[in-house]
Formats: C-alpha cells, sequence, structure tokens
C-alpha cells in the first residue's frame, strides 16, 4: 500500500518519523527546509552560512522529535530551533573573528557587491535584497528575531510571543524598533556616510 505522505499531518509525520519511517521525516523537511532557509538567510545575512544552519536544524529536529507537541505549528517549532543553531553559528564565528583577527571581515568587504555594477533590475533587485538581509544580520538579537519570524516567516506577533516568552505587546515594540533601526541603517548606507552600526 503507497502512503501519500503530503496529505499527513504534521504530528502524523513526527509520529511516524520516531517510528523509523524516513519518508515520513523527508516529507516535513520537504514542507519546511525553506522557510526555515529564510530564517536561517535573514538571522545570519549569508545564503551559504544559512544553508549548514539548515542542516544543523533537521539534524536537531529529527533527534527531538519526541519533544514536539503537535499541537503547536510544526514551522514555529523548527523556527524555534533554527533561531537556537543561529544563536550557535553567532558564537561560532565571533570566536573564529577573534582567532582570525579580522580576516574574515576583510573578507566580506570584498564580498559585497558593488551597487555600481548592477546591470538590469534583477541583479539591483537582488543586491538589494542581500544588503538589506546583512543590515538585518546586524541588528540586536533582541530586535531581529521577532522581526524575522513575524515580517519574514509571517508568524503572528502571539505566536511569536509565546517562542520568545514575551509579551505580544513587548513584540510589536521590538518590531517597531527594528523596522525603525533598520530604516536608519538603510538611510546611512544609501547616504554613504560610513558603514552601518
Amino acid at each position: 500500500m503507497s502512503v501519500d505522505w503530503s496529505t499527513l499531518s504534521d504530528g502524523d509525520l513526527a509520529a511516524l518519523s520516531i517510528a523509523g519511517r524516513q519518508p515520513a521525516f523527508a516529507e516535513i523537511l520537504r514542507r519546511y527546509r525553506t522557510p526555515v532557509f529564510r530564517v536561517a538567510r535573514a538571522w545570519s545575512g549569508e545564503a551559504d552560512e544559512a544553508l549548514d544552519i539548515v542542516q544543523e536544524t533537521f539534524v536537531a529536529a529529527h533527534r527531538a522529535l519526541g519533544r514536539y507537541d503537535g499541537s503547536r505549528p510544526m514551522q514555529a517549532w523548527l523556527s524555534t530551533i533554527a533561531l537556537n543553531k543561529c544563536r550557535d553559528w553567532a558564537r561560532r564565528r565571533a570566536v573564529r573573528r577573534f582567532l582570525s583577527f579580522g580576516l574574515d571581515n576583510a573578507a566580506q568587504a570584498e564580498a559585497i557587491p558593488d551597487p555600481a555594477a548592477a546591470i538590469d533590475d534583477g541583479v539591483a533587485d537582488r543586491q538589494e535584497l542581500a544588503r538589506v538581509t546583512r543590515l538585518i544580520a546586524t541588528l540586536p538579537d533582541t530586535l531581529k528575531t521577532p522581526l524575522i519570524l513575524h515580517g519574514i516567516e509571517g508568524l503572528g506577533q502571539s505566536e511569536v510571543a509565546r517562542m520568545l516568552g514575551i509579551t505580544p505587546k513587548a513584540v510589536e515594540t521590538r518590531i517597531h524598533r527594528a523596522r525603525r533601526q533598520l530604516a536608519e541603517k538603510l538611510r546611512e548606507a544609501q547616504g554613504g556616510g560610513g558603514s552601518p552600526a
């Protein structure tokens, strides 16, 4: 008997994955790898690093499936794991930067595309997206995380509040502050008034 994995609920897929049915976890991965990638990309500001974070997230999720509460959205649960992996990545990156005496910073500066090199609108749009993503990654964690979960992943403020252990009003305030800081960083970057802080 063939199973149509795409018709099963997240809770059923989790239970079947725990029971050793590999196609069930493959369906979870298929459903949620893109949203998890968006969280990791927005948090880290780097596509290559985001792919590593996605892999670490799903490895950790597979190990922790027994703790998944089927009454909660799978995307929110995976986003929480992804955020933890993002924080781990940030700590590792800080250590690497310290040990390499800033060589990573020089390499990043060379990797930033020159806006004057845009040939068509598609290239310009991709460069703008990359620039905004890098700026989001520079926000403080307390502002960056709610902005990513609500603004990029589309989770409601109540769900974000539950995930972060704060009130919905605090989520709203942090999102407002994040957007204000992001707008300031964009103005600074466009005005050429030094590097964004």
